[in-house]
């Protein structure tokens, strides 16, 4: 069951098992699976819901915006440096993602254990990577399905000498119509929408829509036991008049690493580490655009069927010096809508590039960031994402750039545009230094940011961490957080399978005391 702004007509009072925050990669994973193992279950999402079958997804990049993503996809950090990208509909990001579905690298695991997770090894999550997968029909794609970009990529690569490999994808009876971001219209990228949130309603389970969480709630002893939540008005977002009260076992915090910590801070939950809404990681996406002699239709089929990792992770000299790498490079994909908001210019400039637009190809990289920000609370209780790219984070930057600027060039494109507010071109190989120079402070490039993460970090350690490796809170006991705020650095692929895998060791955590009867 799904209930929807339009069917609210009163105050409502619940009492379940088990509550969940968000309906993403991780809320669904961890609702679907207590579901089905018969606890009683309710979901709640701020944003509404939105179906193929009801013709919600009309591949209009304006409705899109306002239908499924936070913020209306305008809202940026104050320096106006990175686009905080986030779902804002019952599905969560998934409903908007590529569909690129990577395993997180053994390596990585291997890093999570050597900040203080245990019990999440490669091997520990090997079964649940199988077994998302077979969920979510997870598959290398056909030459049939490489566009232009995806085609021209491969080959200009194989010059560099660069390997390349395909991407995983979750999907399943693609259409090709390249609207994957704007959400599905036909059911055929498997995001949470069409695999897991069906799965959980079958299994008995109920979801809230257009329902915001003001608060957690704890009783006397500090256990968390709930939540208070109002009701929106999906047509003018703002409240209806009408309020949930939830009684809950266990509550479980899955908003994602942009939201969650808000919800946490909002609440007034003990922080006595002060970790709570810090190291705020955001996978940055530095890009370039090249004009080709050839039509290359940006915006069509699926987006990023191959890349190389071959720089995914950095290099270092002996003394310690970066040299170059710690990023994913692919072929970029945009709708015209996207890449009039990108490209540089304005006035004759800007008139001609959007005149040359089906020639227009791009490649883009996901930046590993290390160095987070935070997310908090302003003197006057609003909300601020603080994050500034710098350090070592700067340096990749610039290195993708590059990498990007050889890629193109190899390609055959007779010039590259940078989508910085002075519109620097690059004419010929001997110009990429220039790239070097290019200032990325403060808005003068927006960088997407797809991945937020860390935000309440796991670490066994209660002094560092915010949870702890059974995804439990170490100061609110019956508080699960179950998406990528617990990572404790990104994963350096996209994060939705990992999400998903952690959310199946999360879910057990939580069977374990529903049944043990410590709650």
């Amino acid at each position: 069951m799904i209930l929807e702004f339009a069917d609210v007509k009163r105050d409502y009072n619940e009492t379940v098992d088990v509550v969940v925050i968000g309906s993403g990669c991780g809320a669904a994973t961890v609702a679907k699976e207590l579901a089905e193992a018969g606890h009683d279950v309710l979901m709640l999402e701020r944003g509404g819901y939105y179906s193929a079958e009801r013709g919600d997804f009309d591949q209009r990049s304006d409705n899109m915006l306002a239908r499924i993503d936070g913020g209306r996809g305008l809202e940026t950090s104050p320096n106006g440096q990175i686009a905080l990208m986030y779902g804002n509909c019952v599905g969560g990001a998934s409903v908007h993602y590529w569909g690129d579905s990577w395993r997180i690298p053994r390596d990585r695991c291997e890093v999570y254990e050597q900040m203080g997770v245990s019990g999440h090894s490669y091997d520990d999550l090997e079964p649940y990577f199988r077994r998302i997968e077979e969920d979510h029909s997870i598959h290398l794609h056909g030459p049939e399905y490489y566009n232009r970009m995806n085609q021209i990529f491969d080959v200009a690569a194989a010059k560099l000498g660069w390997h390349v490999e395909g991407v995983p994808q979750a999907r399943t009876g693609c259409t090709k119509s390249g609207h994957c971001y704007q959400g599905c219209s036909y059911d055929a990228k498997q995001s949470q929408l069409v695999t897991y949130i069906p799965k959980f309603t079958e299994a008995g389970g109920r979801i809230f829509a257009d329902c915001q969480v003001e608060q957690i709630t704890t009783n006397d002893q500090g256990h968390a036991d709930g939540v208070s939540a109002i009701f929106l008005n999906r047509d003018t977002g703002e409240p209806s008049g009408y309020k949930l009260q939830v009684k809950a076992k266990i509550v479980v915090l899955a908003a994602g690493g942009f939201a969650s910590p808000v919800i946490w801070l909002k609440s007034g939950l003990p922080n006595s580490n002060g970790q709570v809404g810090k190291n705020l990681l955001c996978n940055p996406n530095p890009y370039l655009y090249g004009l080709f002699d050839e039509p290359i239709m940006l915006w069509e089929n699926v987006p990023a069927s191959t890349g190389t990792s071959d720089f995914r992770l950095p290099k270092f000299d002996a003394e310690g010096k970066y040299l170059e790498g710690g990023y994913l490079l692919h072929p970029n994909q945009l709708q015209p809508e996207f890449l009039a908001a990108t490209i540089p210019g304005s006035g004759d400039r800007h008139r001609d590039l959007m005149a040359k637009l089906t020639h227009i190809g791009g490649v883009v990289s996901w930046i590993d960031d290390e160095l987070g920000g935070q997310v908090s609370l302003g003197d006057d209780g609003q909300l601020v994402y603080d994050y500034s790219i710098r350090g070592v984070d700067i340096l990749k930057i610039h290195d993708a750039l590059k990498k990007q600027a050889e890629l193109l060039f190899a390609a055959g494109v007779k010039e590259i545009i940078v989508p910085d507010i002075a519109g620097t071109v690059l004419h010929s190989p001997e110009d990429i230094p220039l790239l070097d120079a290019i200032d990325i402070s403060n808005g003068n490039i927006l960088f997407g940011a797809p991945h937020p993460s860390s935000t309440l970090q796991m670490n066994d350690d209660p002094s560092i961490g915010v949870v702890g490796s059974n995804h439990e809170a170490h100061e609110v006991p019956g508080l699960f957080v179950a998406d990528p705020s617990a990572l404790p650095r990104g994963p350096s692929v996209d994060p939705s399978v990992t999400i998903m895998a952690w959310s199946y060791i999360a879910a057990n955590s939580i069977k374990e005391k529903l049944t043990s009867g410590d709650i």
